[in-house]
């Protein structure tokens, strides 16, 4: 961290406006340091990503060198120890970071949260002091970047059917739908052993057997590199026990629903403050279409929408934070801010009328990005049972 700004040094000052409901922050007490990284986030999110974020969803451009300058800052490692060249800030300031990323662009959002949160966190959480020493000041320094390889074409919700399969460390299969796997230096992959038991593996880029097949065509975060990888024999290192690859899985996803979330609620917050602005110039009628009660109420539904997500966001996080049962929570929140997501921006999108559905205006681009909070790190279907089943026990395996 020496050789880097350190994010209090070049935040802007606290309290500065975020188009938020001031008495929300409030209620909830963000201490200095998250609101100091907040406002970083969001000045670089204005100034950096939002003027740009039209083109790369339009080119189809994975802006690497964006991900250097976010390390430069600590943002690609902001709760990571220090020790580790991380920021040494709390899991609630990350999801800060990516609600404000998101608010950008939420390719930018969603390729943070599979780098840092299911990507550097298992290493830090599950690894041998030397593998966090080895693998992780380069990616918290944003020098390399890093994926998380659970799915495959007949293991997506069902993760534990996976048919990849590792033999003394050499792992041979496919995996689908990798978030950062065309430019991730360092894939956690999970794999069958000969006993049967999963096993999580550490794979650089670099060895031998393992290519990248093919670059998805997306619905939307275009910005971000969905790819399916191949392992022919490839060596990787076990991260963890032997047999222990469910248990990081399932941990990993826990916490990565809570950055899915805060992805979404910042999809949401800048589908409102288009909304917004758009409802207070655009005229009809003799002024400005603000004043029509109609348009009063959606905006009123998405502000209060949005709030009550991050609100879920933000328990979550702290839950996190303190260390303690986050799995319900984490669902809860996924479940309600992706479903703020999807419906708001289509409310955006009707109150900018013909223009929302062109791409003059972001409105078409926010909509289109909101549907994926619904899918991945668990479906919405998934995270109601994982509500559901804790709330019911034992009644709901009969």
């Amino acid at each position: 961290m020496a050789e880097r700004a350190s994010l209090k040094e070049t935040a802007t000052p606290a309290g500065s406006h975020t188009g938020r409901n001031p008495a929300s922050e409030a209620a909830w007490e963000l201490t200095v340091e998250q609101r100091e990284i907040r406002d970083l986030a969001k000045r670089f999110a204005d100034e950096r990503i939002a003027p740009k974020a039209a083109e790369w969803d339009r080119e189809h451009h994975f802006p690497r060198e964006l991900y250097t300058e976010m390390g430069e800052l600590g943002l690609m490692g902001v709760c990571v120890p220090e020790a580790y060249d991380g920021a040494g800030a709390d899991y609630l300031a990350y999801a800060l970071v990516l609600e404000e990323l998101s608010r950008a662009d939420a390719s930018v959002g969603v390729t943070l949260a599979v780098h840092l949160g299911a990507g550097m966190l298992p290493i830090l959480n599950w690894g041998t002091e030397q593998q966090k020493q080895r693998y992780v000041p380069p990616l918290a320094r944003g020098d390399e970047i890093c994926a998380f390889a659970l799915t495959e074409p007949e293991a997506g919700s069902d993760a534990a059917s996976l048919r990849a399969r590792a033999v003394d460390g050499r792992i041979t299969g496919t995996k689908q739908w990798i978030t950062n796997g065309s430019y991730a230096s360092t894939i956690t992959v999970f794999a069958r052993e000969p006993d049967g038991g999963i096993s999580a593996f550490l794979v650089r880029s670099d060895a031998a057997g393992f290519a990248v097949t093919r670059e998805e065509e997306k619905m939307g975060l275009n910005a971000s590199s969905t790819a399916d990888l191949v392992f022919d024999d490839t060596a990787g290192e076990r991260l963890g026990p032997g047999g222990a690859g469910m248990r990081i899985a399932l941990s990993t996803l826990d916490g990565g629903r809570i950055g899915i979330a805060a992805q979404a609620v910042g999809i949401a917050q800048a589908a409102l403050e288009l909304a917004t602005g758009y409802a207070k110039e655009r005229h009809a009628f003799g002024g400005p279409i603000g004043r029509f009660q109609a348009i009063q109420q959606k905006l009123a539904e998405m502000q209060t929408e949005i709030e009550a997500a991050r609100a879920l966001v933000w328990r979550a996080a702290r839950l996190k934070v303190a260390g303690r049962p986050h799995t319900v929570e984490g669902a809860q929140a996924k479940l309600f801010a992706s479903r703020v997501a999807r419906t708001q921006t289509g409310e955006a999108l009707q109150i900018l009328g013909g223009y929302g559905y062109t791409k003059e205006f972001p409105a078409e681009r926010y909509y289109r990005d909101a549907k994926v909070t619904e899918i991945y790190e668990g479906t919405s279907e998934i995270q109601r049972l994982v509500i559901a089943r804790a709330l019911l026990g034992e009644a709901a395996q009969a």
